[in-house]
């Protein structure tokens, strides 16, 4: 089942996102066959990052918690808020995916 993950930053913390995004992306690579969707929620200017958006694939909410808990942005204190819903993806994307290389 596909699990997303709304997690807010906390005010002020752009330089703790930054000095630890290598090791979340990391982290997500060895995620990246089970990732349905993930990047940052950014302000209007398109550049300022306020937390992130997720949705994998777990075979249940305990997998999917258990995963988060070891999430290093979570793990370090970035985020002001984390939520974990079940989603059902019943519209196929057409829009939001970078060009083709």
């Amino acid at each position: 089942m596909i699990f997303t993950f709304i997690l807010l930053d906390k005010p002020g913390a752009a330089e703790l996102r930054q000095r630890v995004r290598p090791q979340h992306k990391a982290y997500l690579g060895q995620m990246a066959e089970r990732i349905a969707f993930a990047g940052p929620f950014v302000a209007d200017d398109g550049a300022t990052m306020l937390g992130s958006l997720l949705a994998i694939d777990f075979p249940t909410r305990d997998a999917a918690h258990a995963w988060l808990h070891a999430e290093p942005f979570y793990t370090s204190g970035l985020y002001a808020s984390a939520t974990v819903h079940a989603f059902v993806n019943l519209w196929p994307q057409k829009a939001g995916f970078p060009p083709a290389a």
